[in-house]
């Protein structure tokens, strides 16, 4: 699957509901590129991924988000000049419909392993038509009608509703039948004769299979009558032979038989030989050759002919006139199925095409890898700037809660995230004797037995879902209650003070050995908190509540926690 759907998916998201929601989509679903290459192949479980993923966080059906993101994709594509394609596809929307799988033939020069889809259109009246739409990739249907809708409003002013009659799943194609209902008065303009006498130009048939010489011509039973003249040199045993047995309908997706292309004849068929097609001065080349077992896969897929063109009844002959072109990527590709340049026909520019195309294809090849280079090294920087943002999240909300760092993002004004607090419960601690202990080890030991207490208090923080202010020297702040308002405030600090007094038995004194201990004080009450500086922000907390709090902890006892009455009152029976 080509980057182009993928970024379309990921456009229509950032611009209907933001940023945020697209980086929520693709985290859940567990897609780690930020951006897409549009000529670039992903895998095929991107998009249902993705999908799956909107539709929880976004809150939509299928139905509803992959309509709405086929008419986008008729926008988004304008941004790469493919609307002026999509402009002069035909004159009116009938004429587009029959031309869609022609334009999916044009961009496969962009998109060369693209799985295009294939339309047929049947039972045309002037209120419409019937379209058939086959697939080889599943969960697209509602795409293609937001696309085909969009289109008919976007490039030919009608309004269109779309039935979806029938889907079904033959031999791993989707196969959906769709009624499309609008003013299709064009069709009765088409289906107008005019009656005017020609002139009989007779023409032998040497010179029509000179003129095309890739053409077949076949009869009801699909035995092959006539071949043009090139393709007589390369097959020269197909006349008479059964046209199913030498080549395969490649497109449109539909059975190889009479009548289906009787009734499909507005449409490009590609058809591809059952076998390789070798000349004997090949075959002769070939035997004395030893090719390895994967080469001689790729020899076999290369060296089939592709024909493209046309299918016209000939009501005369009542018989089946193909006329075709051999589909020639190169000239490697024109050598290897034993073909000259004089076997192209003259008058369509086959030739001058083909000698064109190979001296554009070096400098093409060249500028796609540079640019293929570029998009490589964008995605890597993208990536890194996507993990550097991950650690800029996650040092910012060290300092400052991320409620209150996501409205400070938006433009917040930081006096704006000052909030009143009726009841939180603050939590102070101290080392004991730590002044005493400082001054029998060296600072470099301070600092370790600092990184130990303050890692295992920080971890207790998460596990009771408090909130720590700060540390200043052997200091330790936290609140809850603030910045998330809790009913419990006073249960969760009692709880994280239980656990501090705890867990610091586990921390030895440097200097002699001892457990060190520590003092907690609680008080619960009113607060004003915010943030404050502008340069090194910090969220604080102001009011009388934290200075009792304080008061609370320094006149505490030694692995003793000692709670003011405010505190007490709010605590459960258990604590007491």
């Amino acid at each position: 699957m080509y980057g182009l759907l993928l970024e379309n998916l990921a456009d229509y998201i950032k611009s209907k509901y933001g940023e945020d929601k697209w980086e929520e989509v693709r985290r859940q679903a567990g897609v780690e590129q930020p951006s897409f290459s549009t000529h670039q192949v992903y895998p095929d479980c991107h998009i249902p991924r993705l999908a799956q993923a909107a539709y929880e966080v976004l809150d939509v059906t299928e139905q509803e988000f992959f309509d709405q993101m086929g008419v986008h994709f008729v926008g988004y594509v304008s941004q790469y000049g493919y609307d002026r394609v999509l402009s002069v596809l035909g004159r009116h929307m009938r004429d587009f419909l029959n031309g869609l799988d022609n334009l999916h033939e044009y961009l496969k020069f962009s998109y060369p392993r693209m799985r295009a889809p294939s339309f047929i259109c049947e039972n045309e009246t002037r209120q419409g038509l019937t379209l058939h739409y086959r697939s080889k990739r599943r969960g697209f249907v509602y795409y293609a009608m937001g696309q085909i809708r969009e289109v008919a409003r976007h490039f030919y002013n009608k309004e269109m509703r779309i039935e979806l009659v029938r889907e079904e799943l033959l031999l791993e194609t989707v196969h959906v039948t769709f009624q499309l209902t609008f003013d299709n008065r064009a069709f009765t303009l088409a289906s107008l004769t005019m009656t005017r006498e020609e002139k009989h130009l007779p023409i032998s048939a040497s010179v029509l299979f000179e003129i095309f010489p890739f053409c077949i011509v076949f009869s009801s039973d699909m035995i092959v009558r006539s071949i043009g003249n090139s393709l007589m040199v390369i097959l020269p045993d197909l006349v008479g032979k059964k046209l199913t047995n030498w080549f395969d309908l490649v497109r449109p997706l539909i059975p190889f038989k009479f009548q289906t292309i009787l009734n499909r004849t507005n449409n490009i068929f590609e058809l591809v030989t059952v076998e390789p097609v070798l000349t004997e001065r090949q075959s002769a080349k070939r035997s004395n050759m030893l090719v390895l077992s994967d080469e001689i896969e790729t020899d076999f897929d290369e060296k089939k002919l592709r024909l493209k063109g046309q299918m016209i009844y000939m009501d005369n002959w009542r018989m089946m006139m193909y006329l075709g072109t051999p589909v020639m990527p190169d000239l490697r590709a024109l050598i290897t199925t034993g073909l000259y340049i004089n076997d192209l026909s003259m008058h369509d520019f086959s030739r001058d095409l083909m000698l064109a195309g190979t001296q554009q294809s070096v400098e093409l090849k060249l500028a796609l890898d540079q640019e293929q280079q570029k998009s490589k090294k964008l995605e890597e920087s993208m990536r890194k700037l996507d993990d550097e943002m991950k650690r800029t999240d996650e040092l910012l909300y060290q300092m400052i809660p991320k409620q209150v760092a996501d409205r400070l993002r938006t433009g917040e004004n930081p006096i704006d995230t000052c909030q009143m607090f009726d009841s939180v419960s603050i939590l102070f601690s101290d080392v004991v004797t730590f002044t005493e202990i400082c001054s029998r080890i060296t600072p470099m030991e301070v600092v370790s037995m600092l990184n130990a207490m303050y890692s295992i208090f920080d971890t207790l923080t998460e596990r009771n879902r408090v909130y720590k202010v700060e540390t200043i020297g052997d200091a330790y702040m936290v609140v809850s209650g603030a910045p998330e308002r809790e009913h419990n405030h006073a249960e969760k600090v009692c709880d994280m003070a239980l656990d501090m007094v705890d867990a610091i038995t586990d921390l030895k004194d440097p200097s002699t050995g001892a457990h060190l201990q520590i003092r907690v004080g609680i008080h619960s009450g009113a607060v004003v908190a915010g943030i404050v500086g502008l340069k090194m922000p910090r969220y604080c907390l102001f009011g009388d509540t934290v200075n009792t709090a304080s008061r609370m902890e320094s006149t505490s006892e030694p692995m003793k926690i000692h709670i003011s009455e405010n505190t007490k009152e709010l605590i459960a029976l258990e604590y007491k």
